[in-house]
């Protein structure tokens, strides 16, 4: 172990105190956090895509570390980003639903990296609201997506504009892969015969061309994820620096965003530190949560984590990939566009999902609604030809419960909930569960709020909109 893991666990055991516990600037690690928006864990080419081209971060998981089992706690934007900056799930943040600001009662991590002499900053998307803002010396407050731009742009500005007297650390969010797509005349474009089709899509023209534009995006993002390694690297930074590259929640196709199966709250996670990671290239197939960011860079920088915080830290699998720091995971599906509330807890070898709204569909927000893939599954739909898989975004009233063996179903097609064999399983996951929303004061309100789009088109729903109650306390 080297020894400034060594110090940040003396920290995280209370071996040594906040006073006698300090650190010059320079042995303080600068951390670079790069957060993708909408793109699913298996769409990035080191965790086995043949076809999306991204050789920046491939090369940064090679020289880094990857992470195979890294979940969310929501698969939804603002919600994801508010419980990754908190450490917080999303309905222990005052911000479950999409659109959502951050209370000011939270703490942002930022905030207290800054506090502790970090420069901190954020360039590109934000939606986390104005509460947030107190937590960077320098940011953009960016939500638009004016004229296709990644929102990328002024990732290397700002690193090039940093004092350089002070370590810094940098949020850094791209607009890709959201819809609409803007990235189609990019100079890396992918050939829509080369894509692969998921089981619950639609094998049509216009599904490949909207998956190869999602690809282009991918790879426009991957572009400027190598830019700012070199930069880093022209500075002379680059061995002291830790890169860290995820997404936000799933892709925006049907049956992925907002879903709790791997589909949607599966992340790639990709870890690079050559100061700190000695194991290069190394994979770990360790449980770790979204809500796990915050006390890990917190962690690493030397910085107390608050009480309140529900993440763990990581730390343990940077020095040792076959470390364990939980044997779960849990995530959300509250308010996207439509009513909705789901938990789920996942293992490495089940996942249950209990679902407080069983008559909806559960059919993705309404972006997704909109997108060419979708249009192609309702005429297949229409035809009556939908194979069990394409029809999961279509049935209502669905399973209050679902259990799925994920070591023989990875995909999560087999509802097994109803198998004798697997009763104990169930009724084991259904306590945990229940465990678990207890403990974080998790609530399931009678008037959630409603849906603010129509189901089957994704268009605007002409109603007064109004939030209901949130989950939570």
């Amino acid at each position: 172990m080297n020894s400034f893991l060594r110090r940040s666990f003396c920290v995280a055991s209370g071996l040594c105190s906040a006073l006698t516990f300090t650190l010059q600037a320079g042995e303080r690690p600068n951390i670079v956090f790069i957060i993708a928006d909408d793109i699913g864990w298996d769409d990035i080419g080191c965790y086995g895509n043949p076809v999306v081209k991204t050789p920046n971060i491939d090369r940064l998981a090679r020289e880094g570390l990857k992470f195979t089992n890294a979940f969310l706690t929501a698969s939804s934007c603002s919600p994801s980003r508010c419980s990754i900056i908190s450490g917080k799930y999303p309905h222990s943040t005052g911000a479950a639903e999409l659109h959502t600001p951050l209370p000011a009662s939270e703490i942002p991590f930022p905030l207290l990296l800054k506090e502790s002499g970090y420069y901190t900053a954020q360039a590109g998307k934000w939606h986390f609201g104005p509460e947030v803002h107190r937590a960077f010396d320098l940011y953009t407050d960016e939500n638009g997506y004016q004229n296709g731009n990644s929102g990328s742009e002024l990732w290397i500005p700002f690193l090039k504009e940093r004092p350089t007297d002070k370590p810094f650390f940098f949020w850094f969010a791209s607009h890709d892969a959201h819809r609409p797509w803007g990235a189609d005349k990019f100079h890396i474009t992918h050939d829509p015969a080369d894509i692969r089709i998921p089981p619950w899509f639609a094998d049509t023209p216009e599904t490949r061309q909207d998956m190869a534009s999602y690809y282009n995006e991918i790879a426009r993002f991957d572009d400027f994820v190598g830019k700012v390694r070199a930069e880093l690297e022209r500075q002379g930074v680059l061995d002291k620096s830790i890169i860290i590259v995820m997404s936000d929640n799933g892709s925006p196709f049907p049956r992925c965003k907002t879903r709790v199966y791997d589909s949607g709250m599966k992340t790639p996670l990709v870890v690079f530190w050559p100061d700190g990671i000695t194991e290069k290239g190394a994979v770990t197939e360790s449980l770790v949560s979204a809500v796990d960011i915050a006390p890990t860079i917190l962690k690493l920088a030397g910085v107390e984590v608050p009480e309140g915080y529900q993440g763990k830290s990581f730390i343990p699998i940077l020095d040792d990939p076959s470390a364990a720091i939980r044997s779960m995971v849990f995530a959300e599906h509250n308010w996207h566009d439509y009513e909705a509330h789901e938990r789920m807890v996942r293992t490495s070898d089940f996942l249950y999902v209990r679902n407080a709204r069983p008559h909806l569909t559960n059919g993705g927000p309404a972006d997704s609604k909109g997108s060419p893939t979708q249009h192609a599954l309702n005429r297949v739909r229409d035809r009556g030809e939908l194979t069990p898989a394409q029809a999961d975004i279509f049935i209502a009233p669905r399973p209050r419960e679902e259990l799925y063996d994920v070591k023989k179903d990875p995909l999560q097609l087999v509802n097994i909930a109803s198998l004798p064999e697997y009763r104990d399983m169930l009724v084991a996951m259904r306590n945990v569960l229940d465990d678990w929303q207890s403990g974080t004061g998790d609530t399931t309100p009678d008037d959630l709020t409603p849906d603010w789009y129509d189901r089957e088109t994704g268009k605007a729903l002409d109603i007064e909109r109004k939030r209901g109650t949130m989950p939570g306390k």
